[in-house]
């Protein structure tokens, strides 16, 4: 910046360049503050503050320089309009603001006429502003009817070729076209109608278009064609019979809309008229295919729902109906074993054996996917009781079908039976009571089951606790926590147990047993448990705790052929010796497979590998486990005179095969007391509540 150069004389008052830049930035920034409430501005605060900043520091320079700099500030309100500062007040705020803050500024203080300075530099600015502003507009007005008329002329070839396109699709069209005025006279028909109609267009031309219509289906379609042209019909599409030049109706589908003028006004009708003869005949076979089972014949799932709602409205009030929901047992080990096309054959007969078994009575017979069937019985004073409905089933199924003439094939089904459910009951919701009834009774074991209100909601309450557990995983409701196993005889901590903990929001602290049950149901059990075991040994590898971690194995996790892999990368990870981790074997998995390779890899490395579930101490000549934890079931009836004895033999066993005995659960000193004295090494349970380390316990 250059000080102005007073007439007749040397520089005097020259204002110091330092001192105000430093003071520009502070004008700058209330500059940028107001102007940015006048006008959308496309640019972040800090590019607008960096711009104004520069057009400060060339209004400065415009002020005292001799004579003033007019050309820089009309530059400078150019650039303001670049910059998009445009709005109602944007000038006026830029006026004020610079005037004072230009009068102000105490390094403008001795320039001589410095308010006539000011005023000239900002009448440049205003002009230069104003020139920009109005370039600006001009160019967009020439810009905006360049637009308008590309427009017109676009929409006039659009119109030509929208010509073109429907006199194309009129003429050419496999459907029957059909122009009307707004009462029905035809204006114009196509070569397609004609052929349908067996009339000429000129034949067509002369007539009506309710004068090609059934008799019967005219008044219906008169008044389908007044709601179209009301308004109240947007489109129509209806199903109606024509008749041709030799009387004979055939069933068509008419589509019609209504071609309205430029007001929007309805001015003539455009009808569209496909042959449905053979088409109706088609639809009406595919329809049932949809809802019929190819293989067997029977209705499908879909058929089947839709039918429930009247079937279960239509029932006598006082008898209700009975829904039978069957599951056919081990049906894979018959396509696996005999091949598909026996197992379709042993489907078909078991769909036979249905329909034979329910013939006598009101029953809908259905096929609701792969070996799953479905029975509806709307029972009247003559149907026989549930239980002589299922003996039925099941003897029926029992009877040995011959495929090839020497195959003897028989299957048994699971039986989940709704009887008499309410009659405001929706068909999903009789479905799910069905399945759930039906998974219940395979879960226990039973040849079938009936629909329990309560074992129903709580099965329900279950699955829904089940459903949202990986959405509580990933939200951190579910934790790692632990347990100490002290020594039984002098109460040393001995080893920790890692166990998940569940804080629902709404149902408290599920414990870990209730976790892995839920995990086992959603396919959790493995990726959570690889989680609890690496979790868990971070943990103590960071909390630096000396005793050695147990981890209880979901069966999955036994059986998973990356668990070593997963072992070893832990160890190294955490640093912990072989030693230090247990993984806990549940019995149960050790009979075959990768569970049994996993346990004697595992020993081979040096982790000390545990059996949990520990009831038959012939396990462990083949499996030398370090520790062995009493089944819980055993456990719990520690004190029955059938079990004690077996106990004290099962713990003598354990330690002549060189296992330590662990016992968990225990809750009392009496519990504890008890144990100890038949030999047992380690105990957990709520009465060690100590952990090391600070471990959270759960």
């Amino acid at each position: 910046m250059t000080a102005p150069q007073p007439h007749g004389g040397a520089p005097r008052n020259k204002p110091s360049a330092e001192r105000a830049a430093r003071r520009l930035g502070t004008l700058a920034r209330k500059w940028g503050y107001l102007i940015s409430t006048t006008a959308y501005l496309p640019h972040t605060p800090e590019e607008i503050e960096r711009e104004l900043g520069a057009l400060t520091g060339r209004l400065f320079d415009a002020v005292v320089s001799d004579p003033p700099g007019l050309e820089a500030a009309a530059a400078a309100g150019a650039r303001l309009v670049e910059l998009r500062c445009v709005g109602a007040d944007s000038l006026r705020r830029t006026l004020e603001v610079l005037g004072k803050g230009l009068l102000r500024e105490p390094e403008l203080r001795g320039v001589d006429g410095l308010a006539e300075r000011v005023v000239l530099v900002l009448g440049a600015l205003s002009s230069g502003y104003g020139e920009m502003l109005r370039e600006d507009i001009q160019k967009r007005q020439e810009g905006l009817s360049r637009a308008l008329l590309k427009v017109e002329q676009e929409t006039r070839q659009k119109h030509v070729i929208t010509r073109a396109q429907f006199e194309e699709v009129f003429a050419g069209s496999a459907s029957g076209v059909a122009l009307t005025e707004l009462d029905g006279r035809v204006l114009r028909a196509n070569a397609a109608l004609a052929k349908t109609l067996n009339r000429t267009p000129a034949e067509i031309a002369a007539m009506s278009l309710f004068d090609l219509v059934h008799p019967e289906d005219v008044e219906q379609l008169r008044e389908s064609y007044r709601e179209l042209v009301a308004g109240r019909l947007h489109r129509l599409r209806a199903g109606r019979r024509l008749v041709g030049k030799d009387g004979e109706p055939m069933w068509a589908t008419f589509a019609a809309s209504v071609i309205r003028d430029a007001v929007g006004a309805p001015r003539q009708l455009l009808t569209i008229v496909d042959d449905d003869t053979e088409v109706s005949l088609l639809q009406r076979r595919l329809s049932h295919q949809a809802l019929h089972d190819v293989l067997t014949g029977l209705p499908n799932r879909q058929f089947f729902s839709t039918r429930l709602e009247t079937l279960l409205r239509d029932a006598d009030p006082a008898r209700g109906v009975t829904l039978f929901h069957l599951d056919l047992d081990g049906f894979s080990q018959i396509n696996g074993g005999l091949g598909q096309e026996l197992g379709d054959r042993v489907l078909r007969g078991v769909a036979a054996k249905l329909k034979t078994v329910f013939e006598p009575e009101k029953a809908l017979v259905a096929r609701l996917g792969g070996d799953e069937f479905g029975v509806l019985v709307q029972n009247t004073e003559d149907t026989p009781g549930v239980v002589t409905l299922v003996r039925r089933i099941t003897r029926e199924l029992a009877e040995a079908e011959y495929v090839d003439g020497q195959r003897g094939v028989a299957v048994s089904a699971a039986i989940g039976v709704v009887h008499r459910p309410p009659r405001d009951i929706t068909p999903a919701e009789l479905l799910q009571a069905s399945d759930l009834t039906l998974r219940r009774a395979q879960r226990t074991g039973s040849q079938w089951g009936l629909f329990d209100r309560e074992l129903d909601r709580r099965d329900r309450h279950g699955f829904g606790l089940a459903a949202s557990m990986a959405g509580a995983w990933e939200n951190g409701e579910i934790e790692a926590r632990y347990r100490v196993l002290v020594s039984a005889t002098s109460g040393a901590a001995e080893a920790v147990e890692a166990r998940l903990c569940w804080n629902h929001p709404a149902e408290g602290v599920l414990p870990h047993q209730t976790c892995m049950r839920l995990a086992a149901e959603t396919g959790l059990a493995l990726p959570l448990g690889t989680w609890l075991l690496r979790t868990a040994a971070e943990r103590l590898a960071t909390a630096g705790i000396g005793v050695p971690l147990v981890v209880e194995l979901t069966a999955q996790q036994a059986a998973d052929p990356e668990l070593v892999g997963e072992i070893r990368r832990v160890l190294g990870d955490t640093g912990l010796t072989p030693d230090r981790l247990r993984p806990g074997f549940p019995a149960a998995a050790l009979d075959a497979g990768d569970a049994v390779d996993n346990f004697k890899v595992l020993g081979e490395i040096g982790v000390q590998a545990e059996i949990h579930g520990f009831a038959d101490a012939t396990s462990l000549t083949e499996f030398p486990a370090h520790t062995v934890r009493i089944a819980p079931n055993l456990a719990a009836k520690r004190e029955h005179p059938l079990v004690t004895g077996s106990l004290s033999a099962l713990i003598d066993a354990a330690h002549a095969a060189g296992a330590a005995v662990s016992v968990a659960g225990i809750s009392t000193a009496a519990e504890a007391a008890w144990w100890q004295d038949r030999g047992a090494d380690l105990l957990a349970g709520p009465a060690f509540p100590e952990l090391p380390g600070g471990l959270p316990g759960c």
